[in-house]
């Protein structure tokens, strides 16, 4: 704690986490250069040393917009917000094969491209990064509007599968503990759609798509605001905010401690393997590295006899349909790798509207993957209703691709919520040409939010790990495994 929260180092550690046991239960702790504080499960911040490093747990700071605006990527936590911090720290610490032994904290304006970071950054457990859009529409769906309200990304999978079909009484694990999320029922209407469509959005800044929604920049997700609701203060994502953790979040239900997915790279100390599920090489593995006791929607809405499809994501288990089941099948040793001679040609897309961002690799696959995803749910919803999945989880990527690239509000993000927008309103279009519109409930998300890093904030904390002459890992970077 002395070597990593160091004055010197302030400008790019914004805290360093860890548990440890208090009366016999383990409990969250945080500390920065400010001082530490222990993080009671009730709420109480127990500060240690100088002072409180994050006092503020609001999960609606920086609201309305124009306050997040006024003060993008604060430069001191003292001014942050840091929602749901004891639960989602002693979440993440929770797996002892996989959790490591301290997280650091990446500050809000940290740039580190030498370790692959983005002019867009994620990961931290601060309200923008942590703050995803949820929007909820259509069939069995109060007409709400906008909303002064939040939620948690881990109540989004319990209330697809009450939509869904499965009773709140199944919504358990396989041991039958309940879920850490709970369906929102006080936005449900209690009627029965014909179809629920998740559609994942990733990295997609809530506040800005709002904001493009309500000034006419996002006509489809206009639209479904029209047919429901919208929460200002979006869904908390678990801790780290990074894809593959919430993304099992959302469709388990439960935090990483359960699920053990504990980030896009992390540890299993059991085998001593460096686990790297977010790569197109080990997506379709996704489902080895889920604990046990972990139940997906899918399972949950498929025991009730449901059937379920999964387009273009990783955490399929179940589903009856899956875009990484066509993965495994094709056997290919490059795994989603091996689906490039079947992608869409992105110079094609005819929802590119600046052909330039196609020169960035990620941009341009998230084009082809995002264009491969319309034509499966179009295929999948070719015969009507009466033929279609109950439950579709819709995943697209372009939008992660263009926060990186410039960040929440850079042309590049702008760009890729159009795009997805418009491929949204294609498959709205199909609906409703049919009848159909009516009948389907829809929930649209992201797996977590998105901050910009300043250019000239660099720097790294590996050599003050380093003089501590001891034997370590520093995953991610961020997640710390001492030998």
């Amino acid at each position: 704690m002395d070597v990593l929260c160091a004055a010197e180092l302030a400008h790019v550690v914004d805290l360093v986490l860890w548990t440890e046991p208090v009366d016999g239960v383990a409990t969250a702790h945080a500390a920065s250069h400010l001082g530490r504080v222990r993080l009671r499960a009730d709420g109480r911040h127990e500060v240690l040393s100088g002072v409180d490093p994050m006092p503020s747990e609001d999960p609606m700071a920086f609201l309305p917009y124009a306050s997040e605006l006024a003060d993008p990527s604060p430069d001191s936590s003292l001014r942050n917000a840091y929602p749901y911090a004891a639960a989602r720290v002693t979440s993440f610490f929770g797996c002892p094969e996989r959790s490591p032994d301290l997280a650091i904290v990446h500050s809000p304006r940290h740039y580190f491209p030498d370790e692959g970071g983005h002019l867009g950054e994620h990961g931290s457990l601060d309200v923008i990064q942590s703050r995803a859009p949820l929007l909820l529409a259509g069939a069995g769906i109060r007409r709400l509007g906008l909303l002064d309200a939040h939620a948690r990304l881990v109540d989004v999978g319990p209330t697809l599968a009450l939509l869904a079909g499965v009773p709140a009484g199944d919504l358990v694990d396989a041991t039958g503990d309940p879920l850490d999320g709970r369906a929102l029922t006080a936005y449900l209407t209690g009627e029965s759609p014909r179809a629920v469509v998740g559609i994942l959005w990733d990295g997609a800044h809530c506040s800005d798509l709002l904001h493009l929604a309500q000034t006419g920049e996002l006509p489809a997700v206009a639209r479904l605001l029209e047919r429901g609701l919208a929460l200002r203060g979006g869904a908390v994502a678990q801790f780290p905010s990074v894809t593959l953790t919430n993304h099992t979040s959302i469709l388990t239900g439960v935090g990483p401690g359960r699920h053990g997915v504990m980030g896009n790279v992390y540890v299993d100390r059991t085998t001593g393997e460096r686990v790297v599920p977010n790569d197109e090489t080990t997506w379709h593995r996704s489902a080895e590295w889920l604990r046990p006791s972990v139940r997906t929607v899918f399972e949950l809405v498929e025991a009730v006899g449901g059937r379920t499809a999964c387009i273009d994501e990783a955490i399929d288990r179940g589903a009856s349909y899956s875009t990484m089941g066509l993965v495994r099948a094709a056997g290919s040793e490059r795994g989603a790798g091996g689906l490039g001679d079947r992608m869409p040609d992105p110079k094609a897309s005819p929802f590119v509207r600046d052909r330039a961002l196609l020169e960035d690799p990620y941009f341009r696959w998230g084009v082809s993957a995002d264009d491969m995803g319309l034509a499966q749910i179009r295929e999948l919803y070719a015969g009507g209703l009466a033929h279609a999945p109950r439950l579709t989880w819709w995943a697209n990527v372009v939008t992660d691709a263009g926060h990186h690239a410039g960040g929440p509000r850079s042309g590049p993000a702008r760009e890729a919520l159009r795009q997805s927008d418009a491929r949204l309103g294609v498959f709205l279009d199909l609906l409703d040409q049919r009848g159909d519109l009516d009948e389907v409930a829809f929930v649209l998300t992201a797996d977590h939010g998105f901050e910009g890093a300043d250019p000239s904030c660099l720097g790294s904390w590996r050599a003050a790990l380093d003089s501590l002459g001891v034997p370590y890992r520093d995953e991610g970077p961020g997640f710390v495994y001492f030998s």
